[in-house]
């Protein structure tokens, strides 16, 4: 087989001097310093906050303009020109309306072209010219590369460049270039971007921010709870499917389904007006920027309660033929005395309000009316005849994972599900037990193969997608039970507490998270756990550095659902070549704010670890690979070069 291998290699390498050549090179580039990591979590729809973040590199790209210009340039004018670097099409329209003339204007371009090849030789200093010109604007790279790398500019070719920019300004295509410059400062200032989990539900454009994570140079994502929803949904998952249905109704979010993935609601609305009325436990949140008439929010009201009885209805079934989800306490529509209007669960009866159970036979709680079962078939095929929503999901697929080592660090969007003690939690999947890592794998196995196999909706692989959203030992839930059922019928608010797995307030000892670390492999004392999915409550003094900077958790309220407590506009976290930064972020106002005003929602810069020292690409997974490489190259100038 290594043979084999070799005679392959030597199709492309097929000369002594092409293998020497990729031996130095690749022997070079381990001895740079490993690019810029850039880590975002529970974007939740959150488009034009995610596309600002991504625009800025979480303030990495202004720190540059920062250092090159900081004598040159004004405060003021640092931060026009960063605007420009973040949003050039917009920026530049601006400008053309506010110079009085050509000759103003041209001069500006002279100006700013000038300043975006400063910027991009800083940006790109750490990268090699090949890796540089796969990120310039195709039609620019002759012209770039040669401002790039001026030579003897004061004497012999000084009227060469000088020309160079004339005759760009003069055809018309300055513009061009500020925009390509602009975005290639983007793609320089990050070399590779982690999304730990959760970009879908809540907010109003997941589709928008996946959309922009399909044209993003390089990144991997790390599945959250909500994600997994939307995955088990086109995998064929009825009650996946209702849920998300149910979610984007309370959010007044209704239009994802409709509008951005063309999945056609009447059929659900016809059976919703057929049934519910006017309920104030189903009326969807209000949002400012979007209000709604009386007509769509009882419209939304109805088919709230609609699905919402259909999603109790799918999951009661999943609960009896999987007895070891251990899950009988959420069996919630038999447990309801319909006479009484009362509901007993976890030992305590507490009387029910705002019900909606007309269409419950109360002998057999859990069966679908014939037209609920048509209508939720008819939304699963419409689901996985839409071919965004397909596009979308396989991207998921193809770039995420329950959880991922990089760079000596352990990304995981929930928990590692463990006992008081501390002890990894086991679960029983088909007959064998699972624990830690390898229960993580078998999660992520089956939901490989659920998706792998829409056709199916009721075998054991398409139930444990909805497990990892709802289950006690789902390392996406990371809680005890769900308790949505009591948080829309009973007034007790003790009734809707969801206890959280144990892992999350061990998490902040830090013996617990080289435990945590050592069980995936990883150096305990080198590396972190890199965490989302719950809200850090900044508001309230919680640190999301826990464990002596072994545990970062960057959940900070990209949701505006959750900026009320957690009092911030989300977390994000930077890894150079010389430590780590965690970045909180201020409530994004709008892309208006920052054009005009130069206004950047950047907030505090805590370092969370710094390099004794700096780390190169040798230290990296792509360094690993790189190695690998070379070992290869290196014993086929020994099998076919070498005498």
């Amino acid at each position: 087989m290594r043979a084999k291998y070799l005679n392959l290699l030597s199709e492309k390498f097929d000369s002594e001097e092409k293998v020497v050549t990729e031996i130095i090179n690749l022997e070079s580039i381990l001895d740079l310093p490993k690019g810029t990591e850039h880590f975002v979590s529970d974007l939740h729809g959150e488009f034009h906050a995610f596309q600002h973040v991504l625009r800025n590199g979480s303030g990495n790209v202004r720190v540059k303009i920062h250092d090159i210009f900081k004598d040159r340039l004004s405060e003021e004018e640092i931060s026009q020109f960063a605007a420009l670097v973040y949003y050039p099409e917009d920026k530049m329209k601006l400008i053309k309306n506010q110079v009085d003339s050509k000759e103003a204007l041209n001069e500006w371009y002279k100006t700013k072209i000038h300043h975006m090849i400063e910027l991009i030789s800083y940006a790109s200093s750490k990268y090699t010219r090949s890796k540089l010109r796969k990120a310039l604007p195709k039609q620019f790279v002759y012209i770039i590369e040669e401002l790039l790398y001026k030579t003897d500019e004061d004497t012999n070719k000084k009227p060469y460049y000088e020309k160079i920019v004339e005759k760009i300004i003069s055809l018309g295509q300055a513009e061009k270039l500020i925009i390509g410059l602009s975005h290639t400062t983007q793609r320089l200032v990050v070399d590779h971007l982690h999304v730990v989990g959760d970009i879908y539900d809540r907010g109003p454009e997941p589709d928008k921010i996946m959309d922009t994570l399909i044209d993003y140079h390089s990144l991997d994502i790390q599945w959250g709870n909500h994600d997994v929803l939307w995955i088990g949904a086109f995998a064929g998952s009825k009650v996946c499917l209702a849920n998300i249905l149910r979610i984007c109704a309370r959010y007044n979010n209704l239009d994802i389904i409709e509008d951005a993935y063309g999945i056609n609601l009447r059929p659900l609305l016809n059976l919703a007006e057929k049934y519910y009325d006017d309920n104030p436990a189903f009326h969807p949140k209000q949002q400012s920027d979007k209000p709604l008439s009386e007509q769509e929010k009882h419209q939304i009201t109805i088919i709230h309660q609609a699905i919402a009885m259909i999603q109790f209805k799918l999951e009661s079934p999943i609960i009896k033929r999987r007895p070891y989800f251990d899950m009988d306490e959420r069996l919630v529509l038999e447990k309801v005395e319909y006479d009484k209007q009362e509901i007993t669960v976890y030992g305590q009866t507490y009387p029910l309000q705002n019900t909606c159970f007309k269409t419950i036979n109360p002998e057999n709680p859990a069966e679908l009316l014939e037209e609920e079962q048509e209508v939720i078939d008819k939304l699963l095929l419409s689901v996985q005849q839409s071919e965004k929503l397909k596009r979308h999901m396989s991207f998921l697929m193809k770039k995420g994972s329950l959880y991922l080592k990089y760079n000596g660090n352990l990304l995981i969007h929930g928990c590692i599900p463990v006992d008081e003690n501390g002890d990894m939690e086991q679960m029983e999947i088909d007959g064998e037990i699972y624990k830690g890592r390898e229960l993580l794998n078998q999660f992520e196995y089956h939901l490989r193969k659920a998706f792998a196999d829409v056709e199916s909706t009721d075998d054991l692989s398409t139930d444990l997608v909805w497990y990892l959203w709802t289950g006690k030992y789902s390392s996406l839930f990371g809680k005890r039970a769900m308790t949505t059922f009591e948080r829309y019928f009973i007034e007790d608010k003790a009734s809707h507490k969801e206890v959280k797995n144990p892992y999350y307030h061990l998490r902040e000892d830090s013996e617990m998270c080289k435990k945590m670390l050592e069980e995936f492999d990883l150096d305990p004392e080198q590396g972190h756990i890199i965490n989302g999915h719950t809200p850090v409550k900044e508001r309230d003094g919680e640190n999301p550095i826990k464990a002596n900077g072994k545990m970062i958790v960057i959940d900070g309220g990209f949701s505006k659902a959750y900026q009320k407590t957690t009092g911030i506009a989300g977390y994000t976290l930077l890894f150079n070549s010389y430590g780590m930064q965690l970045v909180a972020h201020q409530h994004f106002n709008s892309k208006e704010n920052v054009l005009m005003n130069g206004a950047d929602a950047m907030s505090v810069r805590r370092v969370v670890d710094e390099e004794l020292e700096r780390q190169m690409i040798r230290d990296t997974n792509i360094g690993a690979r790189l190695q690998e490489e070379i070992e290869m190259l290196q014993a086929l100038m020994s099998y076919r070069y070498i005498n």
